[in-house]
């Protein structure tokens, strides 16, 4: 199949084209470079060294034999966003090219309008050039699950079936974003699912837990090909930016008592879940949710399990929480759709941890130990 990457270049778009690309499939990245440019404006750089993306795409071409395809430009270009799926011709579009960060979109006015128009026209302009130029093309969408909240009941994947006054139906689950840029995902699936419903379009919508991790079997293969490494409090990951606190002996920042849930996902079992998805295309019409996660723990419980795993002390300092979140809550998510399509997941395991353990060691040079703790206050973004 021809797949195009929108994204391509950064932490999770990168490695899924080499997995993708390792596949079999033929593949381009389209990206903005964007999130390079956001490490400039915070002053902070991915812990471990990332090349160009030139100089990633002839990596990969002298370690595979495979040529991936690669566009310059952003999707709120919709000359630029429509010559290249033109010319690329795709079977399928994976959308990975938004700003990603809650807190980012939690600065100011600026950053979250910013987030806003970024995030949801680039989306519209992509479901418009998928509609025009070729409605059979599969959009898989990277959303979050952020999207849906901490509701007091289960959350079922992407529908809910109900009955009120007697009558029933199948509605979208409710939403309950935590941020601009969750909010930001919310309308994206409402786009999407309504262009599923008026035009015919095809598409999954992928709503992703907390990523952890930094190498693939593909990124692996040689240092040029490496992946992002965000540790910092407004991009980094909550359990990447705990092994690095572990690693440079600074005290785990658990935000309040720690009870909040998460949803969890190796970065290996990301790429996966795309070429699995892109691999089983919704049907024409279909708008198919998959939650991709594959365990959930508490906050504090991933620190406890960094601080166990490290082969040294740990302390764990609790912050005052600078979100607004519910403190503890319920959390039950279904997630077996992806796994009916084959995926097998990979859990927490001492392997993994140990292996991050010594990528943050042989990287810990690079820190910025300012960029550690969290600066953005969600009550803060009031102000302009």
């Amino acid at each position: 199949m021809r797949v195009l990457v929108l994204g391509g270049d950064g932490y999770l778009g990168w490695p899924t084209a080499l997995h993708l690309s390792d596949k079999g499939h033929d593949v381009a990245v389209l990206d903005n470079m964007a999130r390079r440019g956001y490490d400039v404006e915070l002053g902070v750089e991915s812990l471990v060294p990332i090349e160009t993306l030139p100089d990633r795409i002839a990596a990969w071409e002298e370690v595979s034999g495979r040529r991936i395809t690669s566009y310059e430009g952003d999707l709120l270009d919709a000359d630029f966003l429509f010559d290249a799926v033109r010319d690329f011709a795709p079977d399928a579009v994976v959308h990975y090219a938004e700003q990603r960060s809650a807190p980012y979109s939690m600065i100011d006015r600026e950053h979250a309008v910013y987030t806003q128009h970024n995030n949801v026209v680039g989306n519209l302009n992509l479901l418009y050039a998928i509609a025009e130029i070729d409605p059979s093309i599969h959009l898989v969408k990277l959303g979050t699950m952020g999207e849906y909240g901490t509701p007091n009941i289960d959350i079922e994947e992407g529908w809910l079936d109900i009955e009120h006054k007697g009558r029933k139906d199948r509605v979208l689950f409710p939403k309950r974003p935590g941020s601009f840029y969750h909010l930001t995902k919310v309308h994206d699936s409402h786009n999407i699912e309504f262009t599923c419903r008026a035009w015919g379009l095809r598409a999954t919508d992928l709503n992703q837990g907390v990523v952890y991790g930094q190498q693939t079997p593909q990124t692996a293969l040689d240092p040029r090909l490496a992946t992002r490494f965000d540790y910092d409090a407004v991009f980094g990951t909550v359990l990447n930016r705990f092994v690095i606190q572990a690693v440079l002996g600074q005290p785990l920042t658990v935000y309040g008592k720690g009870a909040q849930t998460r949803g969890l996902i190796d970065i290996r079992d990301t790429v996966e879940c795309i070429r699995l998805a892109v691999e089983n295309p919704a049907d024409a019409g279909e708008f198919r949710v998959f939650n991709q996660m594959t365990e959930s723990m508490s906050v504090a419980a991933i620190a406890d399990l960094v601080a166990e795993r490290f082969p040294g002390p740990v302390q764990i300092e609790q912050l005052e929480n600078p979100r607004t979140e519910a403190p503890e809550h319920y959390y039950n998510v279904q997630h077996t759709g992806l796994v009916g399509l084959g995926l097998d997941p990979h859990l927490l395991s001492d392997t993994l941890i140990e292996s991050m353990f010594d990528i943050v060691g042989a990287n810990k040079h690079r820190v910025n130990m300012d960029k550690l703790r969290p600066t953005v206050r969600w009550r803060g973004a009031l102000k302009s």
